[in-house]
């Protein structure tokens, strides 16, 4: 293979060992410092496992230390940052862990990446001011189905086929995790931090697909009539003021 001086031949080979030194590569001898480069190569590497083992730790206590460090090697490998900001690392590991044949026996896993991704993107999110829980006495009835609300920026929905938030809860701490039949039920899982704190808690039915209408900007009606045609149980006032009360929701726009 010969040799590329372009700097995406630079990056390729940080994380590929089979590729050779980019040219222009010297010590201070003026040689090819093929040992100089293998350090910083396995720095790179290591430090992007790294990344990946501190915002996923309980999809790494599912799998065990030596799963994960191998399966974060190989994303490492396959997935270059993007952006010189660590935080951004590792959005994509969720999908990669949904394509990872070695985890394929763990099909709950790929959602247990993805709330552990949510989590960390709703602790960096923006601040804003919650409204207060009676923000809307003061509003006409039948103004409210064609109101927008916009929900705090923190707000994230995971939608799950197993009981998503229990498998994350009895494994965030150090204790011994419990069992949990993963096909007793489904969750889908709410994220937020309106104050200090993220809360991780279960949605109740047909909600995620209410704050998803939400936060593409639908109608309070429209929002609902996608919650319903998920779930016929869905319950509109138990939704509203779990969002209120959380605060979730920073405005409205009235039309």
């Amino acid at each position: 293979m010969p040799y590329d001086s372009s700097l995406d031949a630079f990056a390729a080979a940080i994380v590929d060992p089979d590729r050779p030194v980019p040219a222009g590569l010297i010590g201070p001898d003026g040689a090819m410092s093929e040992r100089r480069f293998a350090v910083y190569r396995n720095n790179v590497v290591a430090g992007l496992c790294d990344a990946l083992s501190a915002a996923y730790p309980v999809t790494r206590r599912i799998v065990g230390e030596e799963f994960f460090a191998g399966m974060a090697r190989i994303y490492v490998a396959l997935t270059l940052p993007q952006t010189p900001v660590m935080l951004d690392y590792g959005a994509a590991f969720a999908d990669f862990i949904g394509t990872f044949e070695p985890a394929m026996s763990l099909p709950y896993l790929r959602d247990v990446a993805r709330l552990e991704r949510a989590w960390v993107e709703a602790y960096h999110a923006s601040d804003a001011t919650p409204l207060e829980a009676d923000a809307f006495r003061g509003i006409d009835a039948a103004q409210l189905p064609s109101m927008r609300l916009a929900l705090h920026p923190s707000v994230r929905v995971v939608r799950s086929a197993f009981p998503l938030v229990a498998i994350w809860q009895t494994n965030i701490d150090e204790g011994a995790p419990g069992f949990i039949d993963i096909h007793a039920r489904s969750e889908d899982a709410y994220v937020a931090r309106p104050l200090a704190h993220v809360e991780v808690r279960v949605l109740p039915r047909g909600a995620a697909a209410f704050i998803e209408a939400l936060a593409a900007g639908n109608t309070l009606a429209d929002a609902f009539e996608s919650a319903r045609s998920t779930d016929a149980r869905f319950d509109l006032s138990q939704t509203l003021s779990m969002l209120m009360n959380g605060g979730a929701i920073i405005g409205w726009v009235k039309q």
